[in-house]
């Protein structure tokens, strides 16, 4: 009777957690669908309930660091032999790389073939239009001749006086009139921006250890006037990155912002700035190091492998409030992104970028990374993904790979039976450097940049955006509207205007979601594969 009630325990254990899985994932698909309609009805009020998003994606954030480090400790621990290590590692990187140039491929090919950039306006210029200026500080541009598109001019844009070599970006606009925000020089180098109380960015530059101005002085007339993209608050400060800088900080930091590399010089440090791939490697040392002390580590491993056994637990916990967290998260963005009433005409006009992005991702998601999981994961798709919903939903919703950690592991390990010590090495690694969704987003944004300008990118160009592409993604922080800033490094990479950002930004948010939700699901796959040919080899 006894081994009757032990045998049955266990099964009545997993279908009470298999209905639990159940109700949190209906319970994040409900949370979406509300967030969103309040979001996008009532965006004013939806920006108030951010303070739940927020909360939710800290209670994520706090585990990551402890998940990393104490996951990867315990799972070298458990390998056995640390040639295993390098077995591991081995497949882990070749399946990163050859995923992530696929993926950057897809991309250059569907924005060749659909073309989503022909035909949009990107600015104008009018080199003989006499202009004057008025109001306050003489910020305004008349508008009062014929033959200018005036509409449809938002803070994305900036005016040029061409005679002067000033710019500003656009305030606001009249049938009449553009309203700059402040004046700035085209030319000057190194300025320091600093935050007006009512929000407006105000350039300075230092001169003998102080800030000076460096609003310049204008005419109140002249010749020659150009409205196009400006370069985001989002990048500015951000144009001198090179794919060069971003490699060496990758691997060796940055003392200036503190930004530890591969290599930490202070593993704090690296925690405080959220820095993952150094954790990564000191984890990997220190778990090495314990494997070979032998007997002697036997009670700090198993210290080790009760903390991190306690942190799932949290993990479990915190999903199952993750329907409310996501709840507050979706409604808020779409809010701060001015609901249905601004974001859909955005997101109309340029639909067909839009397109080009989620059906090339949808490619890549929905029939390689599928096809890699049934060929070499063995796996059954329809069982891994069921025990990934949770995931994959996390991911849209948080916008970031590495907040969505503690999840992934979950779902790969408890859900889908992956062992331990292939998931805890291949799903961080995989959070901060497999970026498929990111390269591929970025090969398409890039030359949808080129054609919006009219600009023809020989072979040998779109050859470089694919390189560049690639490896920059690799860089990218596994963390929200990341990739734009990689995305300088592309673009410079064939010398196309950086401004042209400018037109993505209003819809990057919602495209930021579907392709983490894509690098997600990589790193997933990965997970399986590796663990297949390591149990086969």
């Amino acid at each position: 009777m006894s081994t009757r009630a032990e045998n049955k325990e266990p099964k009545t254990r997993n279908n009470d957690l298999q209905n639990s899985q159940s109700k949190i994932l209906w319970g994040i698909i409900i949370g979406i669908i509300l967030g969103t309609m309040l979001g996008g009805w009532l965006p004013e009020f939806a920006v108030k309930l951010k303070i739940i998003g927020d909360v939710f994606l800290n209670s994520l954030i706090m585990l990551v660091i402890p998940l990393v480090m104490l996951s990867l400790i315990v799972g070298i621990t458990q390998m056995g032999h640390l040639k295993d290590l390098g077995s591991i590692g081995g497949k882990t990187v070749i399946y990163y790389l050859v995923t992530t140039f696929v993926a950057a491929l897809i991309g250059i090919i569907a924005v060749n073939l659909l073309k989503p950039g022909v035909g949009i306006q990107h600015g104008e210029d009018h080199p003989d239009y006499v202009y004057t200026l008025r109001g306050e500080q003489n910020r305004t541009v008349s508008l009062h001749e014929a033959g200018w598109n005036k509409s449809n001019y938002s803070d994305k844009y900036v005016v040029i006086l061409t005679d002067q070599q000033i710019m500003g970006m656009i305030e606001s606009q009249t049938d009449s009139s553009l309203t700059v925000k402040v004046w700035e020089g085209i030319e000057d180098a190194e300025k320091v921006y600093i935050r007006a109380e009512d929000g407006t960015r105000l350039p300075f530059v230092r001169l003998n250890g102080e800030l000076t101005s460096r609003e310049p002085k204008v005419e109140l007339s002249g010749r020659g006037v150009a409205v196009n993209f400006g370069v985001s608050e989002h990048l500015q400060g951000k144009e001198r990155a090179t794919f060069g800088n971003t490699i060496y900080e990758l691997l060796a930091g940055n003392k200036e912002t503190g930004k530890q590399g591969m290599v930490p010089s202070n593993i704090f440090i690296a925690m405080l700035h959220m820095d993952i791939l150094p954790l990564i490697f000191f984890s990997l040392l220190l778990g090495a190091a314990l494997s070979s002390l032998g007997d002697k580590a036997a009670n700090a491993i198993r210290f080790f492998s009760i903390l991190n056994d306690a942190v799932m637990k949290l993990v479990y916990w915190i999903m199952i409030v993750s329907p409310v967290g996501i709840f507050g998260l979706i409604t808020a963005r779409i809010g701060e992104a001015g609901g249905f009433s601004l974001f859909i005409p955005e997101l109309i006009s340029l639909g067909k970028f839009t397109l080009v992005v989620i059906v090339g991702l949808s490619i890549h998601g929905m029939i390689i990374l599928p096809v890699i999981l049934k060929v070499i994961g063995k796996q059954h798709l329809h069982t891994y993904v069921k025990g990934l919903g949770t995931t994959l939903l996390n991911a849209f919703s948080t916008a970031s790979s590495t907040a969505t950690l503690p999840l992934t592991l979950e779902g790969v390990v408890k859900e889908n039976k992956i062992s331990k010590k292939t998931a805890s090495f291949v799903l961080p690694l995989g959070a901060t450097v497999n970026m498929d969704g990111t390269a591929l987003y970025q090969a398409v944004a890039a030359i949808f940049i080129a054609q919006v300008y009219g600009i023809q990118l020989e072979p040998v160009m779109q050859i470089i955006i694919f390189l560049t592409a690639t490896l920059s993604a690799i860089g990218a922080a596994g963390i929200p509207e990341a990739g734009l800033v990689t995305m300088l490094i592309v673009l410079k990479a064939v010398d196309l205007p950086v401004e042209g950002l400018g037109l993505l930004l209003s819809i990057d948010w919602l495209l930021d979601r579907f392709r983490t939700v894509i690098n997600v699901w990589g790193d997933c796959v990965g997970a399986a594969v590796v663990d297949h040919l390591e149990a086969n080899r």
